[in-house]
């Protein structure tokens, strides 16, 4: 059976769920100029995990790798059983590898590499992931002025000043933990209305 990225879906978070325990996952999130096929929150960790299913190719591995590198504390990358043999050809030796395999009309996953800590990690990548009003409630947290003329990018400097290494890991995913996507446009726009700036 040709397994296909929709097939893999479902049945890998369940998976991970089990590996891990309490987790959040958030599909198809924009990192640099590439895609993250799924982010796995953790306590106090993110974890990029790229989906290579039968039906895809390396072709934009290459540059994926290079951003998921920025963003995230670890790293996974799940392929079906046509890329098994090769895949760890492909991916930084750090990053962690779990085939998918059909069986009996189930998916069974193995995990042939666990993930190490991702030593290219950057901080200040990393931490844009969050939205502003997000970033205000770690600011009101830790009693950091609210900078209301200032942009973004000057903010999350800040914070990453303010912040020691672990906090800030924790803080983030506090806030991806906590993020309702149903309600975010009303938040953006109360943070507009009581700070007179965007996004």
């Amino acid at each position: 059976m040709t397994l296909c990225d929709r097939d893999i879906r479902g049945p890998l978070f369940d998976f991970l769920e089990q590996e891990y325990g309490v987790i959040r996952i958030i599909e198809e999130k924009q990192t640099g100029r590439a895609r993250a096929d799924v982010v796995m929150v953790l306590y106090d960790r993110l974890c990029g995990i790229e989906i290579k299913s039968d039906a895809d190719t390396y072709v934009c591995l290459k540059n994926q790798v290079k951003y998921y590198n920025q963003y995230f504390d670890l790293n996974y990358v799940v392929c079906g059983t046509s890329h098994a043999a090769h895949i760890d050809e492909h991916v930084p030796s750090f990053w962690g590898i779990i085939t998918a395999e059909a069986e009996n009309g189930t998916i069974d996953f193995y995990i042939k590499r666990r993930p190490l800590p991702n030593p290219k990690m950057k901080p200040e990548k990393k931490i844009t992931l969050l939205w502003r009003p997000e970033l205000a409630e770690i600011q009101r947290k830790y009693h950091l002025p609210a900078y209301r003329q200032k942009s973004k990018q000057f903010v999350q400097a800040k914070i990453l000043e303010k912040l020691d290494a672990q906090d800030l890991h924790t803080e983030i995913s506090a806030a991806l933990f906590e993020r309702d996507y149903t309600l975010i446009q009303d938040q953006l726009d109360e943070y507009r209305k009581e700070h007179g700036r965007g996004r």
